[in-house]
């Protein structure tokens, strides 16, 4: 794993809570998709299947595809009793509809079996769950339990170098580094955020650097270099 001094890093100029701040508001202000999704997110059995649908799709498709799917189910074992042709009609659109499908209903059978229908608090039984990887993981911790976890996805593991927060070539690599630097409070938060960000300001491959509000702070180190 690769270490980078604060040289160059964004955080130089100002603090991680400051950074978060400021993200969070202009991503909201734009509407970005994630904070649709996640206005539609009660329970931690919405968060889990959110997170599980999410994965290679857009919020904009999974917010539509949760909708439908909760209009029909509303507990664990909604979802295990439904055949999985039902489910993939209900979550068509989201990347890997079939398989995802698949998932969500063994999913559902496990949390039924083995965990009294409750989706568990833990990392390590999570990860257990079919379609849950580090990430889901995390950000089911972070967002339906309030753990002080940092899920990271592309937006996070983009932005980290871009800012300079961070010089890592893999997602764990980013994860690691990130839980080193963000303060313990504010690690539930960066998913999120640094999601919206990356949503509807700092994109992937035509970012929009002179709307954005941390510009001239912001070293903007080419990320794809380390990748």
């Amino acid at each position: 794993m690769q270490r980078m001094s604060q040289s160059g890093s964004i955080l130089e100029k100002i603090s991680f809570e400051e950074l978060l701040d400021i993200m969070e508001r202009e991503a909201k202000k734009r509407n970005a998709p994630v904070y649709t999704l996640k206005s539609k997110l009660k329970t931690p059995f919405h968060y889990l299947v959110s997170a599980v649908l999410s994965s290679r799709t857009k919020d904009e498709t999974t917010a539509k595809a949760v909708e439908k799917l909760f209009s029909v189910v509303k507990e664990p074992e909604d979802l295990a009793k439904l055949p999985i042709d039902e489910i993939e009609k209900l979550i068509y659109g989201v990347g890997f509809y079939r398989v995802k499908a698949k998932k969500l209903k063994k999913l559902a059978e496990k949390l039924v079996k083995e965990y009294n229908s409750k989706v568990p608090d833990k990392f390590e039984d999570l990860i257990k769950l079919d379609g849950v990887g580090r990430k889901t993981a995390n950000v089911v911790l972070a967002g339906a339990f309030g753990k002080k976890v940092i899920g990271v996805d592309t937006h996070v593991h983009r932005i980290s170098n871009r800012l300079g927060i961070v010089k890592t070539r893999t997602y764990e690599e980013t994860e690691r580094e990130l839980n080193r630097i963000v303060p313990e409070k504010l690690k539930n938060r960066v998913n999120s955020v640094f999601v919206g960000y990356g949503q509807v300001v700092c994109k992937p491959n035509k970012p929009l650097c002179n709307e954005c509000k941390l510009s001239k702070l912001c070293p903007k180190l080419d990320y794809k270099s380390m990748t």
